[in-house]
């Protein structure tokens, strides 16, 4: 069995793999090689472990992030909730696991990040803080409106009483979907990605990925989301609602405008994404009905240590953040990229 990098002429085979795996998710797909290599312009390694010519049984996607800030790392997969290894066994993932490291260690990579929707046995250090929080869905979005208790419904039919509606679309609603969303990173402290990055995506799966907005009934955008479709899949990486609409409830109306289009589209999942037990989100995304499904980040480390702690609960960027919430909106478009494109 051997492991090598991903060559132009295997992709389709790669692809075909990743559609018939039980394990996968849309991210082993090497259209996201293109995003993120187009995006960022960061260096990827693409793994195959593969019996014979034809037969590949096992892929890992790893993306190296490096810089004077946050360091020199490898995730699998940035940017996204998830990636990590898919192969047919545990003794092919040690296999990729292995020749990893090796590059890890080659290209002196701190640490590597993988994002596995399932545990390793290879004795990884784990951290398991976060949940995906996941919607069964019927054939009929009927059906599930019967499931939601009267509060809820209440608050999804408050927006359109105050005149909000629907759109849903491609390219042609991105610049309302950035409106909103670069508003909301900026109010959390977070920069910002491109608007091209989400341009990027669409790109790449016209067919399976979608934008829905909110709109007032003057016409501006007040809440607004990303949807990528994989297999049974729904999954909404990025939703943002603007807060001085909140008093109308346009995030509620975003979300089921979601999984009734979802449920008319065949899908019979929802992933609302990842969460923290308990704290907000979480219990936004429960109200639906949605259920935690446990996630396993494991880190390969090169040197030992304690394990990377790069998110905003970090009390080292606690300054940062706070400065960040203050800046223009303008301005947070306009640094926020160059800053992020470092940050798993």
């Amino acid at each position: 069995m051997a492991v090598q990098v991903l060559r132009q002429q295997d992709r389709e085979r790669w692809d075909e793999y990743v559609t018939n795996s039980a394990i996968s998710t849309c991210y082993h797909l090497t259209g996201w090689k293109n995003v993120i290599e187009r995006s960022f312009g960061h260096k990827t390694y693409y793994l195959l472990a593969e019996e014979g010519k034809n037969d590949i049984n096992g892929v890992l996607p790893l993306v190296q992030l490096k810089s004077i800030l946050f360091g020199n790392f490898m995730v699998s997969l940035p940017y996204v909730n998830y990636g990590g290894i898919c192969a047919d066994t545990e003794e092919i993932s040690g296999r990729l696991l292995r020749e990893a490291a090796r590059i890890a260690t080659d290209i002196n990579a701190e640490h590597i990040e993988l994002r596995n929707t399932r545990p390793m046995r290879d004795g990884l250090p784990v951290k398991t803080t976060k949940v995906s929080m996941r919607l069964e869905l019927p054939q009929d979005s009927g059906e599930l409106w019967k499931t939601f208790p009267s509060k809820l419904r209440s608050q999804i039919r408050r927006p359109e009483k105050e005149g909000m509606y629907v759109k849903s679309g491609g390219d042609e609603e991105l610049d309302s979907f950035y409106a909103v969303f670069s508003v909301n990173m900026r109010d959390l402290g977070t920069p910002v990605y491109s608007k091209e990055f989400f341009r990027t995506v669409m790109k790449e799966f016209p067919e399976t990925a979608w934008i829905s907005t909110v709109y007032t009934k003057t016409g501006d955008p007040a809440a607004s989301g990303f949807f990528v479709g994989f297999k049974n899949i729904v999954e909404i990486p990025w939703a943002s609602s603007l807060r001085w609409y909140n008093h109308c409830s346009p995030n509620m109306l975003l979300y089921w405008s979601a999984l009734k289009s979802s449920c008319e589209k065949g899908y019979s999942v929802f992933d609302f994404g990842r969460s923290t037990p308990d704290e907000g989100t979480f219990k936004f995304k429960e109200q639906w009905g949605a259920k935690p499904v446990q996630l396993y980040w494991q880190y390969w480390m090169r040197n030992g240590g304690l394990l990377p702690q790069l998110n905003p609960k970090n009390p080292k960027y606690r300054i940062a953040i706070k400065i960040w919430q203050h800046l223009p909106v303008s301005l947070t478009r306009l640094i926020g990229p160059g800053i992020v494109k470092n940050l798993p």
